[in-house]
């Protein structure tokens, strides 16, 4: 009887350590929502099922080489709206991508990436397995969703380290490379400025790499400083966004540029609110010619 009790004694502790480490060897803290509304179909439990397998397939995953704490999982979203249901399992939809981190002293959360994909089309049966192989493409579902996982993870490890996300980018540029065999929308290079190809691909171009050097800057000498110093916050922003105008004039349509934008104008703005007046018809000028259709928002730094 003791015996048989120090058996389960020992089962519960393997089974407890089992669990902590699927706890710790994740790195996102992913939230998926699906918008079906356009869809016409009485089975509706089918997209329940969806957002609890996408938020298992990223959240479960290990997609770096590091032991992540609780606490240090890179906080994203993927909102889905599908647009249509050709076929039974088959579904075109739009998604919006997002990812944030902390900023150092401050309940204060930074967007890191903020995309808008517009050519999504995969297959999906409900409790089916989702698998990946980074180095082949099995199904066009897994590799959309591994190849942002890589992406966020990339541009979180440049926000902390200069150019530190590069073995990430190099991993969602093999996804693009094996997913263009299938012929699905958005991984080909003639296909769009604006698609997965035109992002990894501005990502990885050296001579656009001023600007993930930017995050650093920005991220870790910039704002993570803003709570003691932020004269020094605003002068290391400025020189990120000067960087990214030499950026603009050899490369005007470069997604990686706009990305930035579409995650950073309000923060710009408030990074500027009690600059001098010197400081913010600085970044104002900057700013109108980075980025001259959120000129609106930027209006408000001169206030």
């Amino acid at each position: 009887m003791k015996l048989k009790n120090t058996f389960k004694y020992l089962l519960l502790l393997l089974f407890v350590g089992w669990l902590n480490q699927i706890g710790w060897s994740q790195d996102l803290n992913c939230d998926v929502v699906i918008d079906a509304q356009r869809i016409e179909t009485s089975e509706t439990r089918i997209f329940e099922d969806m957002e609890l397998a996408f938020e298992n397939f990223l959240n479960t995953r290990k997609w770096t080489t590091d032991e992540i704490e609780p606490l240090e999982r890179i906080k994203c979203s993927l909102t889905i709206t599908l647009n249509e249901m050709p076929s039974i399992g088959t579904f075109k939809a739009t998604v919006q991508i997002r990812s944030a981190r902390p900023i150092y002293n401050t309940t204060y959360e930074s967007i890191l990436f903020n995309f808008a994909d517009r050519d999504w089309s995969f297959e999906y049966v409900e409790s089916l397995p989702m698998n990946f192989n980074e180095n082949d493409y099995l199904t066009n579902l897994t590799s959309m969703l591994a190849y942002y996982a890589y992406i966020m993870v990339g541009l979180d490890y440049d926000s902390f380290g200069e150019l530190a996300g590069s073995p990430y980018f190099t991993k969602a540029q093999n996804i693009v490379t094996n997913a263009a065999q299938g012929g699905r929308p958005g991984w080909g290079a003639l296909q769009s400025t604006r698609n997965r190809y035109a992002l990894v691909n501005d990502i990885t171009n050296q001579q656009i790499e001023d600007l993930r050097i930017g995050y650093y800057k920005y991220h870790r000498l910039g704002l993570d400083v803003f709570d003691t110093d932020p004269d020094e916050c605003r002068k290391q922003v400025l020189e990120v966004l000067n960087s990214i105008k030499s950026i603009k004039n050899r490369y005007p349509s470069s997604i990686f540029v706009i990305s930035f934008f579409d995650a950073k104008s309000e923060e710009l703005v408030n990074i500027f609110a009690d600059a001098t007046q010197q400081e913010k018809r600085q970044a104002y000028n900057l700013l109108i010619d980075l980025n001259p259709i959120k000129e609106d928002i930027f209006q408000e730094i001169l206030k």
